[in-house]
C-alpha cells in the first residue's frame, strides 16, 4: 500500500522536524488550523492535517491510518485513495473554520481527514457503518470526558465528508 505507507512516512518525518528541528511555538501556529486562515494563512487547511500534538497522538493516528488507509487503498487504488485523503481532509478542514471562527483553537492532527476515511468506508460497508460511528463517537468525545483537548468537530465533519465521497463515487464515478 505505496500511498499509505507514504502518508504515514510524510507524518513522521514532519513530526520530526517539528518537534527536534525547527521547535518552536511558532511552528504549530503558522502550520496549524487556526484564526491566522482568517488573515493569509491559506496553506493552514492542508498544513494541519500533518502535524500532531504529541507522539502519542501521532501514534494514535497513524495506527488507524495505517489500518483504514490499507484496506481503502486495496479497494480504489493509491491515486484514488490519495486524492480522498487530502481532498477530503482538506474540505475537512475547511468546514472546521466554522468552529475556528467562533473558537480561539489551533487544530492539528491527522484525524479529520482519517474519519473522511472512516465515512467513505462506512458508506460501502452498511455492515459496520454502526461500528464505525461508534467508534468516531468514542474518539471524539471519550477523550473530552477525560479532560483531552480533541477536534471533535474535525471528526463529525471529516466522517460527514467521507460519507459524501463514497456516495458521489457510487453515483457519479468520483474517486
Amino acid at each position: 500500500m505505496p500511498a499509505t505507507y507514504t502518508l504515514i512516512g510524510i507524518n513522521f518525518i514532519i513530526y520530526f522536524l517539528h518537534y527536534y528541528v525547527f521547535y518552536a511555538p511558532e511552528f504549530s501556529l503558522i502550520f496549524g488550523l487556526n484564526a491566522l486562515f482568517f488573515n493569509g494563512a491559506w496553506w493552514q487547511v492542508l498544513s494541519t492535517m500533518f502535524l500532531h500534538g504529541s507522539l502519542v497522538h501521532l501514534l494514535m493516528n497513524m495506527a488507524v491510518l495505517f489500518q483504514f488507509g490499507a484496506l481503502i487503498e486495496r479497494g480504489i487504488g493509491a491515486l484514488r485513495f490519495c486524492l480522498l485523503y487530502i481532498f477530503g481532509g482538506v474540505f475537512t478542514s475547511l468546514l472546521s473554520l466554522s468552529y475556528l471562527f467562533f473558537n480561539d483553537v489551533n487544530m492539528v492532527g491527522a484525524s479529520g481527514a482519517i474519519s473522511v476515511l472512516l465515512g467513505f468506508l462506512a458508506f460501502y460497508d452498511r455492515a459496520s457503518a454502526k461500528g464505525l460511528f461508534i467508534a468516531l463517537m468514542l474518539m471524539s468525545f471519550a477523550p473530552l470526558l477525560l479532560g483531552a483537548n480533541v477536534a471533535w468537530y474535525a471528526h463529525l465533519f471529516g466522517f460527514g465528508v467521507g460519507f459524501g465521497a463514497g456516495f458521489l463515487r457510487k453515483r457519479y464515478g468520483v474517486f
